[in-house]
């Protein structure tokens, strides 16, 4: 079945060396044994994409330098979608800290770059989503009518990370301030499953994606809901390399879903929320 992964960052040298020593995640990665993750060539990344039927991957940066000390990664995020326009779309990494750079920066790389959407990680600046430093991207989100990727449920052992910034309870304030925009919250919003689920449910403009948590427990709740609940409102993303995309493909074809809602989660939901529908 063809499908979109909604969280995918090719695992070149560059970028599996840049996450394993980042200052966020180097912790992180040796609890997950992030270390056996084989590095390739771009272009047979892309060839092995086109043989898993996945028809589009959308890249999302990241920028915690205020933080973390550590350099965005939106570089790379810009150079594989020129390398492969056809395979791969960004989401700009912004980091709210910036205040008015920040700002600028997202009417640049729309305007200029192409970029689809924007990415921020609560938990890695910090401070809440339905934080005020937050809220003037948002804002410019709706003028500029992008989505927001916002990056739930911290790894293990990231400094200074605390599940208080990743709580789908703050996505749904964000939401209810802001009808128009449309919101993916990434990582089903782990271990908040069910505050995740009625998010979604209560509020139009919000979706979720499950990745990294295919096997975790609770999964069987994610799948009721897919099934019960929210099948417009979920979309596939394997969070490619940190879960294998092949691992996530297989997980969601254990899954027990009604076609119909394969479908849809798999593509037809990408697919809307990226206007190419």
């Amino acid at each position: 079945m063809k499908c979109i992964d909604f969280r995918f960052r090719p695992n070149t040298p560059e970028i599996i060396d840049g996450i394993k020593n980042s200052s966020m995640f180097k912790a992180a990665c040796k609890a997950i044994g992030f270390d056996a993750r084989k590095p390739q060539p771009l272009a047979d990344i892309v060839k092995d994409l086109d043989s898993m039927e996945v028809e589009l991957g959308v890249i999302t940066g990241r920028d915690c330098e205020t933080t973390y000390g550590f350099p965005a990664n939106n570089g790379s995020v810009l150079e594989f979608c020129r390398a492969y326009p056809k395979k791969f779309v960004g989401f700009w990494g912004i980091d709210p800290h910036k205040k008015r750079a920040a700002l600028d920066e997202m009417e640049k790389v729309v305007k200029e770059y192409g970029m689809r959407g924007i990415a921020i990680d609560p938990y890695l600046a910090h401070i809440p989503a339905s934080e005020a430093r937050f809220y003037p991207l948002y804002t410019r989100c709706c003028d500029l009518n992008i989505p927001v990727f916002i990056t739930m449920a911290p790894p293990p052992q990231v400094p200074g990370a605390i599940l208080e910034y990743a709580d789908p309870r703050d996505v749904d304030k964000v939401a209810r301030d802001f009808p128009e925009l449309t919101i993916i919250m990434s990582h089903g919003g782990y271990p908040f499953v069910n505050e995740a689920i009625y998010t979604c449910l209560r509020n139009a403009n919000v979706y979720m994606d499950i990745s990294e948590y295919e096997r975790a427990p609770m999964i069987d709740i994610y799948v009721r809901a897919m099934n019960d609940l929210i099948s417009d409102k979920v979309i596939f993303a394997s969070a490619h390399p940190f879960v294998e995309l092949r691992d996530a493909l297989e997980a969601y074809k254990a899954f027990p879903l009604k076609e119909d809602v394969r479908r849809k989660v798999m593509y037809e939901n990408a697919k809307r929320v990226l206007g190419l529908a």
